[in-house]
């Protein structure tokens, strides 16, 4: 895996640019698709926002670090882009030029939070700053690194699996809705082999394992089995996985049904 991207080392070197200052606007996208991955559907976490438990993260995904919970990749992405828009950058006059106004809103949006080309490009459409001057300007982001799609798919593909537990298929579809290339997507996942995926698997299953001790064997292998495929784990390595860990409790998993979970 490689390193998460420090973004705050990037600099602007164009003067009146932010640095360092939590000068997001309300233009931030809250990270997509978290709710399909939830576990709450089957009972088996409580949902984001709520109380970490002992023992695991909120949606028993790895644990997080002692004390106060780190946040994730995806959360600082979605909670930052809630920045007051009372900043003293918001309360300024926009420049008239379309050129300045579209670097000023991109410098803002990046403060702090690492965005796509697609989310920057659709920010300024949002506030009608003309094609070409947008174009312009993300073009030179590229060029100096404040915008680069493939340190985004790397560092979201890190976080978004270490903090909750998602598999390669569940982070393609994420990226996919950020509007990163399905090149650099298939290269940002292809770093999170079969092997650390399976592993992955298996702290999830025994974190739930517990919580369902008491229901009949068919309803644990599916609400065990239902929780990996919320976060993306292929149906076979799903079943696979949870009848391993109730057959190491003594349950009997040989037993018709194990379609449609």
């Amino acid at each position: 895996m490689t390193r998460r991207t420090d973004w705050a080392e990037y600099e602007f070197a164009a003067s009146g640019a932010p640095r360092g200052r939590g000068t997001g606007s309300g233009e931030g996208s809250a990270v997509d698709g978290d709710a399909a991955y939830d576990d709450v559907a089957d009972g088996d976490g409580p949902r984001d926002g709520g109380g970490a438990r002992a023992g695991g993260s909120r949606d028993g995904g790895p644990r997080g670090g002692r004390g106060r919970r780190r946040r994730t990749f995806g959360e600082a992405v979605a909670e930052d882009g809630d920045a007051s828009s009372s900043s003293r950058a918001e309360r300024e006059e926009p420049p008239a030029d379309p050129v300045e106004r579209a670097r000023a809103i991109c410098l803002r949006l990046l403060t702090g939070t690492p965005r796509t080309r697609k989310q920057l490009a659709d920010a300024l459409r949002k506030r009608e700053i003309p094609d070409e001057a947008a174009e312009e300007v993300l073009s030179r982001f590229e060029e100096v690194g404040l915008i680069n799609d493939s340190a985004f798919a790397d560092a979201w593909v890190e976080s978004r699996h270490h903090g909750r537990g998602l598999a390669r298929r569940a982070l393609a579809r994420e990226l996919r809705t950020k509007g990163v290339d399905p090149t650099l997507i298939d290269a940002a996942v292809s770093r999170l082999d079969s092997e650390q995926e399976e592993e992955t698997a298996r702290e999830l299953v025994a974190r739930k394992l517990r919580a369902t001790r008491g229901l009949d064997r068919d309803k644990r292998l599916r609400r065990l089995a239902g929780m990996l495929a919320r976060k993306g784990y292929p149906e076979g390595l799903a079943l696979r996985v949870v009848r391993q860990a109730l057959e190491e409790e003594g349950e009997d998993t040989e037993f018709p049904g194990d379609e449609g979970f």
